[in-house]
Protein backbone atom coordinates (compact mmCIF):
# COMPACT_ATOMS: atom_id res chain seq x y z
CA UNK A 1 0.00 0.00 0.00
CA UNK A 2 1.10 3.69 -0.47
CA UNK A 3 1.43 5.66 2.55
CA UNK A 4 -1.71 7.64 2.20
CA UNK A 5 -3.33 4.00 2.19
CA UNK A 6 -1.21 2.92 5.29
CA UNK A 7 -2.34 6.27 7.12
CA UNK A 8 -5.89 6.41 6.59
CA UNK A 9 -5.96 2.35 7.59
CA UNK A 10 -3.81 3.14 11.25
CA UNK A 11 -6.67 6.18 11.44
CA UNK A 12 -9.28 3.85 10.83
CA UNK A 13 -7.87 1.40 13.57
CA UNK A 14 -7.78 4.34 16.05
CA UNK A 15 -10.64 6.25 15.03
CA UNK A 16 -11.86 7.67 18.63
CA UNK A 17 -8.26 8.46 19.24
CA UNK A 18 -5.16 10.71 18.07
CA UNK A 19 -1.78 9.76 16.30
CA UNK A 20 0.81 12.07 16.60
CA UNK A 21 2.57 12.51 13.28
CA UNK A 22 6.00 11.33 15.01
CA UNK A 23 4.26 8.17 15.54
CA UNK A 24 2.99 7.86 11.82
CA UNK A 25 6.60 8.29 10.67
CA UNK A 26 8.07 5.72 13.18
CA UNK A 27 5.94 3.40 12.27
CA UNK A 28 5.60 3.70 8.43
CA UNK A 29 9.37 4.43 8.62
CA UNK A 30 8.97 7.91 6.50
CA UNK A 31 9.91 11.47 7.06
CA UNK A 32 7.20 13.48 9.27
CA UNK A 33 6.91 16.02 6.04
CA UNK A 34 6.05 13.14 3.96
CA UNK A 35 2.74 11.68 6.60
CA UNK A 36 1.91 15.72 6.20
CA UNK A 37 2.02 15.17 2.80
CA UNK A 38 -0.32 12.52 2.58
CA UNK A 39 -2.98 12.98 5.36
CA UNK A 40 -3.14 16.52 3.28
CA UNK A 41 -3.91 14.43 0.35
CA UNK A 42 -6.32 12.14 2.19
CA UNK A 43 -8.35 15.86 3.08
CA UNK A 44 -8.41 16.77 -0.77
CA UNK A 45 -10.31 13.23 -0.91
CA UNK A 46 -12.98 14.34 1.10
CA UNK A 47 -11.63 12.78 4.55
CA UNK A 48 -12.14 15.07 6.99
CA UNK A 49 -9.29 14.58 9.40
CA UNK A 50 -9.05 16.66 12.68
CA UNK A 51 -5.26 17.67 13.15
CA UNK A 52 -4.42 19.08 16.36
CA UNK A 53 -1.16 20.48 17.50
CA UNK A 54 0.63 18.24 19.91
CA UNK A 55 -1.92 16.01 19.46
CA UNK A 56 -1.65 14.74 16.02
CA UNK A 57 -4.37 13.57 13.77
CA UNK A 58 -7.96 11.81 14.50
CA UNK A 59 -10.70 10.58 11.44
CA UNK A 60 -13.66 13.41 12.44
CA UNK A 61 -16.77 11.07 13.32
CA UNK A 62 -18.67 12.57 10.52
CA UNK A 63 -16.62 10.93 7.56
CA UNK A 64 -19.24 9.06 5.23
CA UNK A 65 -16.70 8.11 2.54
CA UNK A 66 -16.26 4.46 1.86
CA UNK A 67 -12.46 2.60 0.97
CA UNK A 68 -10.97 -0.77 1.04
CA UNK A 69 -9.88 0.32 4.54
CA UNK A 70 -12.58 1.64 6.08
CA UNK A 71 -14.96 -1.42 4.82
CA UNK A 72 -12.36 -4.32 5.50
CA UNK A 73 -11.75 -2.54 9.37
CA UNK A 74 -15.57 -2.82 9.96
CA UNK A 75 -15.96 -6.56 8.46
CA UNK A 76 -13.13 -7.81 10.35
CA UNK A 77 -12.57 -11.18 8.46
CA UNK A 78 -9.11 -11.54 7.03
CA UNK A 79 -10.54 -14.30 4.58
CA UNK A 80 -12.69 -11.24 2.39
CA UNK A 81 -10.61 -9.36 0.17
CA UNK A 82 -12.13 -6.20 -0.27
CA UNK A 83 -11.77 -3.54 -3.88
CA UNK A 84 -13.23 -0.53 -3.34
CA UNK A 85 -13.80 1.88 -6.65
CA UNK A 86 -14.45 5.86 -7.00
CA UNK A 87 -17.15 4.52 -9.66
CA UNK A 88 -17.96 1.44 -12.07
CA UNK A 89 -20.17 0.62 -14.56
CA UNK A 90 -21.64 -2.48 -12.36
CA UNK A 91 -19.35 -4.27 -9.16
CA UNK A 92 -20.99 -7.26 -10.74
CA UNK A 93 -19.64 -6.79 -14.13
CA UNK A 94 -16.07 -5.59 -11.96
CA UNK A 95 -16.38 -8.85 -10.58
CA UNK A 96 -16.70 -10.84 -13.48
CA UNK A 97 -13.70 -8.95 -15.22
CA UNK A 98 -11.80 -10.22 -11.79
CA UNK A 99 -12.43 -13.83 -12.62
CA UNK A 100 -11.97 -13.83 -15.93
CA UNK A 101 -8.62 -12.65 -14.50
CA UNK A 102 -8.03 -14.90 -12.00
CA UNK A 103 -8.93 -14.08 -9.26
CA UNK A 104 -10.11 -16.28 -6.34
CA UNK A 105 -11.21 -16.86 -2.98
CA UNK A 106 -14.09 -15.05 -1.09
CA UNK A 107 -13.93 -10.80 -2.50
CA UNK A 108 -15.65 -7.48 -2.31
CA UNK A 109 -16.18 -4.78 -5.13
CA UNK A 110 -17.85 -1.65 -3.60
CA UNK A 111 -18.09 1.73 -5.51
CA UNK A 112 -19.33 5.37 -4.65
CA UNK A 113 -21.58 4.98 -7.79
CA UNK A 114 -22.44 2.88 -10.80
CA UNK A 115 -22.88 4.45 -14.78
CA UNK A 116 -24.73 1.62 -15.30
CA UNK A 117 -26.02 -0.32 -12.40
CA UNK A 118 -28.10 -3.22 -13.63
CA UNK A 119 -31.14 -5.00 -11.66
CA UNK A 120 -33.38 -8.14 -12.44
CA UNK A 121 -34.60 -9.14 -15.80
CA UNK A 122 -32.59 -6.25 -17.35
CA UNK A 123 -33.90 -3.53 -15.33
CA UNK A 124 -31.24 -0.30 -14.53
CA UNK A 125 -30.59 0.24 -10.95
CA UNK A 126 -30.46 4.03 -10.57
CA UNK A 127 -27.03 4.48 -8.38
CA UNK A 128 -25.72 8.09 -8.19
CA UNK A 129 -22.32 8.81 -5.76
CA UNK A 130 -22.91 9.28 -2.26
CA UNK A 131 -26.06 9.13 -1.46
CA UNK A 132 -26.09 4.82 -1.11
CA UNK A 133 -24.33 2.12 -0.92
CA UNK A 134 -23.36 -0.58 -4.19
CA UNK A 135 -21.26 -3.61 -3.57
CA UNK A 136 -21.27 -7.35 -4.49
CA UNK A 137 -19.54 -10.36 -2.68
CA UNK A 138 -18.01 -13.23 -4.78
CA UNK A 139 -18.91 -16.80 -2.81
CA UNK A 140 -17.91 -20.43 -3.85
CA UNK A 141 -21.07 -22.48 -3.81
CA UNK A 142 -19.65 -25.36 -1.72
CA UNK A 143 -22.53 -24.00 1.20
CA UNK A 144 -25.86 -24.65 1.36
CA UNK A 145 -26.34 -21.14 -1.03
CA UNK A 146 -26.31 -23.65 -4.16
CA UNK A 147 -28.18 -21.47 -6.83
CA UNK A 148 -29.47 -18.28 -7.25
CA UNK A 149 -33.13 -18.11 -5.55
CA UNK A 150 -31.49 -18.87 -2.17
CA UNK A 151 -28.27 -16.92 -2.45
CA UNK A 152 -30.64 -13.81 -3.23
CA UNK A 153 -33.11 -14.77 -0.59
CA UNK A 154 -30.37 -14.89 2.21
CA UNK A 155 -28.76 -11.20 0.24
CA UNK A 156 -32.38 -10.01 1.43
CA UNK A 157 -31.81 -11.31 4.80
CA UNK A 158 -28.31 -9.94 5.10
CA UNK A 159 -29.58 -6.59 4.46
CA UNK A 160 -32.60 -6.42 6.83
CA UNK A 161 -30.33 -7.69 9.50
CA UNK A 162 -27.99 -5.07 8.46
CA UNK A 163 -30.56 -2.46 8.79
CA UNK A 164 -32.07 -3.61 11.75
CA UNK A 165 -28.25 -4.03 13.75
CA UNK A 166 -27.38 -0.63 12.64
CA UNK A 167 -30.46 1.27 12.96
CA UNK A 168 -34.11 1.31 14.43
CA UNK A 169 -35.78 0.72 11.16
CA UNK A 170 -38.08 -2.04 10.29
CA UNK A 171 -37.53 -3.49 6.32
CA UNK A 172 -39.63 -6.01 4.77
CA UNK A 173 -38.76 -8.36 2.04
CA UNK A 174 -40.80 -8.42 -1.15
CA UNK A 175 -40.60 -11.46 -2.99
CA UNK A 176 -38.45 -12.69 -4.46
CA UNK A 177 -35.33 -10.22 -3.39
CA UNK A 178 -36.51 -6.64 -3.02
CA UNK A 179 -36.04 -4.83 0.32
CA UNK A 180 -38.72 -2.15 1.30
CA UNK A 181 -39.34 0.49 4.20
CA UNK A 182 -42.06 2.28 4.35
CA UNK A 183 -44.08 0.76 1.37
CA UNK A 184 -40.89 1.61 -1.24
CA UNK A 185 -38.38 0.01 -2.48
CA UNK A 186 -34.65 0.80 -1.00
CA UNK A 187 -32.18 -2.23 -1.78
CA UNK A 188 -31.96 -4.03 -5.18
CA UNK A 189 -30.68 -7.55 -5.39
CA UNK A 190 -28.83 -8.84 -8.73
CA UNK A 191 -27.41 -12.84 -8.38
CA UNK A 192 -25.41 -13.91 -10.93
CA UNK A 193 -23.89 -17.43 -11.65
CA UNK A 194 -20.22 -18.18 -13.18
CA UNK A 195 -19.86 -21.27 -14.12
CA UNK A 196 -16.68 -22.98 -15.89
CA UNK A 197 -17.71 -24.43 -19.11
CA UNK A 198 -15.29 -27.60 -19.09
CA UNK A 199 -17.10 -29.10 -16.24
CA UNK A 200 -20.98 -26.91 -16.56
CA UNK A 201 -20.28 -26.72 -12.74
CA UNK A 202 -20.90 -23.43 -11.07
CA UNK A 203 -17.30 -22.00 -9.91
CA UNK A 204 -18.88 -18.95 -8.35
CA UNK A 205 -21.69 -17.03 -7.50
CA UNK A 206 -21.83 -13.34 -7.24
CA UNK A 207 -24.18 -11.49 -5.56
CA UNK A 208 -24.72 -7.57 -6.49
CA UNK A 209 -26.48 -5.55 -3.54
CA UNK A 210 -27.56 -1.42 -3.90
CA UNK A 211 -28.90 0.12 -1.08
CA UNK A 212 -30.50 3.80 -1.22
CA UNK A 213 -29.72 5.67 1.93
CA UNK A 214 -30.47 8.94 1.21
CA UNK A 215 -31.16 8.99 -2.67
CA UNK A 216 -33.78 11.17 -4.21
CA UNK A 217 -35.34 12.70 -7.26
CA UNK A 218 -35.38 9.55 -9.16
CA UNK A 219 -35.89 9.11 -12.68
CA UNK A 220 -38.40 7.32 -14.13
CA UNK A 221 -37.63 4.15 -14.75
CA UNK A 222 -37.07 3.77 -10.78
CA UNK A 223 -40.65 2.24 -9.75
CA UNK A 224 -41.92 2.95 -6.56
CA UNK A 225 -38.13 3.88 -5.45
CA UNK A 226 -37.45 5.00 -1.83
CA UNK A 227 -34.77 5.78 -0.04
CA UNK A 228 -33.76 4.16 3.99
CA UNK A 229 -33.66 7.75 5.38
CA UNK A 230 -30.87 7.01 8.22
CA UNK A 231 -27.60 8.72 8.65
CA UNK A 232 -26.04 5.50 8.78
CA UNK A 233 -22.49 4.88 8.61
CA UNK A 234 -21.90 3.89 4.71
CA UNK A 235 -18.69 1.99 5.26
CA UNK A 236 -20.81 -0.10 8.59
CA UNK A 237 -23.88 -0.71 6.24
CA UNK A 238 -21.46 -2.59 3.49
CA UNK A 239 -19.50 -4.20 5.89
CA UNK A 240 -22.61 -5.17 8.29
CA UNK A 241 -24.46 -6.61 5.42
CA UNK A 242 -21.80 -8.40 4.11
CA UNK A 243 -20.73 -9.89 7.56
CA UNK A 244 -24.57 -11.26 7.76
CA UNK A 245 -24.45 -13.26 3.85
CA UNK A 246 -21.40 -14.72 4.63
CA UNK A 247 -22.92 -16.45 8.00
CA UNK A 248 -25.80 -17.46 6.16
CA UNK A 249 -23.84 -18.97 3.64
CA UNK A 250 -21.92 -20.84 6.02
CA UNK A 251 -24.77 -22.94 7.48
CA UNK A 252 -28.01 -22.84 9.43
CA UNK A 253 -30.02 -22.20 6.19
CA UNK A 254 -33.37 -23.00 7.98
CA UNK A 255 -32.92 -20.02 10.30
CA UNK A 256 -32.48 -17.76 7.82
CA UNK A 257 -35.63 -19.26 6.28
CA UNK A 258 -37.64 -18.83 9.38
CA UNK A 259 -36.31 -14.50 8.86
CA UNK A 260 -37.10 -14.40 5.23
CA UNK A 261 -40.67 -15.64 6.37
CA UNK A 262 -41.32 -13.78 9.07
CA UNK A 263 -40.16 -10.45 6.93
CA UNK A 264 -42.36 -11.24 3.77
CA UNK A 265 -44.84 -8.82 3.17
CA UNK A 266 -46.74 -10.44 0.54
CA UNK A 267 -47.94 -13.56 2.32
CA UNK A 268 -52.02 -13.35 1.85
CA UNK A 269 -51.96 -10.43 -0.32
CA UNK A 270 -53.58 -10.66 -3.83
CA UNK A 271 -50.93 -10.71 -6.82
CA UNK A 272 -49.88 -10.12 -10.48
CA UNK A 273 -47.64 -12.16 -12.15
CA UNK A 274 -46.29 -12.99 -15.76
CA UNK A 275 -46.74 -16.39 -16.80
CA UNK A 276 -46.61 -17.58 -20.92
CA UNK A 277 -46.97 -13.96 -21.77
CA UNK A 278 -49.81 -13.47 -19.67
CA UNK A 279 -51.17 -11.75 -16.89
CA UNK A 280 -52.34 -13.92 -14.13
CA UNK A 281 -54.05 -13.36 -10.47
CA UNK A 282 -53.14 -14.97 -7.65
CA UNK A 283 -52.70 -14.76 -3.41
CA UNK A 284 -49.41 -15.41 -2.29
CA UNK A 285 -49.77 -18.11 0.31
CA UNK A 286 -46.72 -19.10 1.69
CA UNK A 287 -42.44 -19.30 0.72
CA UNK A 288 -41.56 -23.33 0.73
CA UNK A 289 -38.30 -24.60 1.87
CA UNK A 290 -35.91 -23.04 -0.95
CA UNK A 291 -37.70 -19.59 -1.28
CA UNK A 292 -40.19 -20.82 -3.74
CA UNK A 293 -43.91 -17.94 -3.50
CA UNK A 294 -46.58 -20.55 -3.12
CA UNK A 295 -49.73 -18.88 -4.42
CA UNK A 296 -53.37 -19.78 -5.30
CA UNK A 297 -54.54 -19.05 -8.88
CA UNK A 298 -57.94 -17.89 -8.96
CA UNK A 299 -59.02 -21.23 -10.26
CA UNK A 300 -58.17 -22.26 -6.91
CA UNK A 301 -55.21 -24.45 -8.34
CA UNK A 302 -51.62 -24.05 -5.88
CA UNK A 303 -48.58 -23.67 -8.13
CA UNK A 304 -45.38 -22.51 -6.68
CA UNK A 305 -43.17 -19.27 -8.60
CA UNK A 306 -39.08 -19.46 -8.49
CA UNK A 307 -38.37 -16.88 -10.53
CA UNK A 308 -41.29 -14.13 -11.48
CA UNK A 309 -41.87 -10.76 -11.19
CA UNK A 310 -44.48 -10.39 -9.03
CA UNK A 311 -46.62 -6.96 -8.49
CA UNK A 312 -48.24 -7.00 -5.04
CA UNK A 313 -52.05 -5.27 -5.74
CA UNK A 314 -53.22 -2.44 -4.08
CA UNK A 315 -55.75 -2.79 -1.31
Amino acid sequence: MSLKEDILAQLLMNVNTYTSGQELAKKFNKSRAAVWKAVKSLSREGYDIDAVTNRGYRLSENNNLISSQSIASKLGRDDVAVLYYPSLDSTNNACKRLIADGKDGIFLVAADEQTAGRGRQGKRFYSPPMTGVYFSIVIHPKTTLQNAVTATTAASVAVCKAIEKLTDKKPEIKWVNDVYFNGAKICGILTEAVTNFETGIVDSVIVGIGINIKTIDFPEYADNAGNLGEGVSRSALIAETARQFLTIAGGDYKSFMDYYRRHSFVIGREIDFIQNGRVKHATAVEIDETGGLVVRLESGEYTVLRSSEISVRRK
